[in-house]
């Protein structure tokens, strides 16, 4: 391992830095000993020190932020690889071969792409092969992203049949595909597929290794895009281990992310966002698991938390993790106004409830489920302790428009049910605007403590943080609602065209 790593620096000297070491190994790392291996995560885009501080609380090692915002990195041995699947912060995970903080990409794209093809054969793979071949025996199949069970079951060898890491290297294939796009992918003939199938059909042993290139890059000062360095790196790859290239039924999926002048090279742990683990029923608004525990993950769990239009899909599973002993003093109660929504998050609580007797664990949650209007709550004044919600952007649901009188109703609401003094609301928005305007008329009831900006699907997003004043609902002027005019509604109306 370290020859292969010194090598690849002292050939690449002239142009590229030796990589980070992102790996050390005890003994021989086919013999099954621990190997140190350096993991990489993505998180969603703003809680980068929440994962960090989840990985330090769980794993008890130190987790570095990237450069490149949503990800972040923290070194792992593969006895407590099964830990890394439990984090409740993390969307994808993937084991580090190599990085580079300061790559020096050559100007012309001939040229950096050539390079691209050269350090794939100059890479220390083998602790990331054999750490992707423990994590395989790790973790339950899953169907392909776009393929049926079926289908994916009969091309990948079962956990015990996984091949070793020197297997992977030494593997060859009687035929390989360019990892070219799909459209490349497209114009394999019948007959050579037909050949091909008579090859796996006469060497039945032969364990088929099919692989795909994946490029992550962000940064306007390359001279190449993003499916042209998957596409040299990737035919460097098949060229260097002879495996076959498979746009959607691959076994291993090699990453390539470079920000800016920052390269990683790694292999996938996730076959999908972990953040579907625990979702079985979707909805058009249902708020991923990850961003919803690094709302969760500053609240203080002794309370009764409410949560709005979020489906509580997963809040069950990601409150015990805040806290060890929290869970069986709170309560929780999920409502949302629509019908849709309400069904969904009972259907996600009966299939939590179904996995856990299946288990052998209890199965009764703490946990109630209502259809309600955030503007008039069935719930006593001064009765909840936290409050969890996505309010509607104005997009996919509502509107701008609308949302200039519900959010000071809703905040309204919100005051009356927190207990004064020591409630929390934490509230996730994109519409900044409108809710600026709205907490600053609720400056007796609420006082905002935090803002995290965060990444929405593509949205830039707030997740604020409140508290509720120690003033008693009723005897504020802000509990009395104001109706807008008509002239005052088009004047923010306007603004917030002009903000767009």
């Amino acid at each position: 391992m370290s020859s292969q790593a010194e090598e690849a620096a002292e050939q690449t000297a002239d142009t590229v830095e030796a990589p980070i070491s992102s790996s050390s190994t005890e003994t021989d790392p086919t013999s099954g000993t621990i190997i140190t291996v350096t993991v990489g995560a993505t998180v969603p885009t703003g809680f980068e020190h929440t994962a960090a501080e989840e990985v330090k609380e769980k794993i008890g090692v130190d987790a570095r932020v990237s450069k490149d915002r949503g990800r972040i990195y923290f070194p792992i041995t593969t006895d407590k690889l099964f830990q890394v699947h439990l984090l409740r912060s993390v969307d994808n995970l993937f084991v580090v071969v190599a990085e580079y903080d300061h790559y020096q990409f050559k100007e012309s794209k001939e040229e950096t792409l050539n390079e691209l093809q050269e350090l794939a054969s100059k890479l220390p793979w083998t602790n990331a092969l054999e750490v992707w071949r423990l994590n395989r025996t790790l973790k339950k199949k899953k169907g392909h992203r776009k393929a049926g069970n079926a289908t994916r079951a009969k091309s990948i060898a079962e956990p015990s049949e996984v091949p070793s890491a020197a297997e992977i290297e030494q593997h060859e294939l009687p035929q390989v595909t360019s990892p070219d796009d799909d459209d490349a992918k497209a114009e394999v003939t019948p007959d050579s597929e037909t050949r091909q199938q008579d090859l796996e059909d006469a060497a039945p042993e032969v364990k088929l290794i099919k692989f795909r290139v994946t490029c992550n890059r962000a940064g306007d000062k390359h001279s190449f895009s993003s499916n042209e360095a998957a596409r040299d790196f990737g035919g460097a790859v098949q060229e260097f281990f002879q495996w076959k290239a498979d746009m959607t039924k691959f076994d291993i999926e090699v990453l390539l992310n470079i920000h800016n002048d920052e390269v990683v090279i790694g292999i996938a742990l996730t076959e999908e966002s972990l953040h579907r683990r625990n979702i079985s029923h979707f909805g058009p608004t249902t708020l991923r698991s990850t961003l919803c525990y690094g709302m969760l993950r500053s609240m203080f769990f002794n309370s009764v938390i409410l949560e709005f239009s979020m489906h509580l899909e997963h809040l069950y599973h990601v409150a015990p993790h805040v806290t060890d002993d929290g869970i069986i003093e709170s309560f929780y109660i999920a409502g949302d106004n629509n019908d849709m929504a309400v069904n969904r998050t009972v259907n996600n609580i009966c299939h939590i409830q179904k996995r856990r007797a299946d288990k052998g664990s209890p199965s009764a949650l703490p946990i109630d489920t209502v259809q309600w209007d955030l503007s008039n709550l069935p719930i006593r004044t001064s009765s909840v302790d936290i409050i969890i919600t996505d309010m509607p952007f104005g997009k996919r649901m509502g509107s701008r428009k609308k949302n200039w009188d519900l959010y000071p109703s809703c905040l309204r609401e919100m005051a009356r049910v927190c207990r004064p003094g020591s409630g929390k609301a934490v509230l996730l928005t994109q519409d900044k605007k409108c809710f600026a305007k709205a907490i600053s008329r609720m400056g007796g009831l609420w006082r905002k403590l935090h803002t995290v900006w965060v990444n929405v699907g593509g949205l830039h997003a707030g997740v604020y943080l409140l508290k509720r004043t120690g003033a008693v609902f009723g005897q504020t002027s802000e509990d009395v609602h104001e109706s807008r005019g008509r002239g005052d509604a088009q004047k923010d109306e306007r603004d917030d065209k002009e903000l767009c």
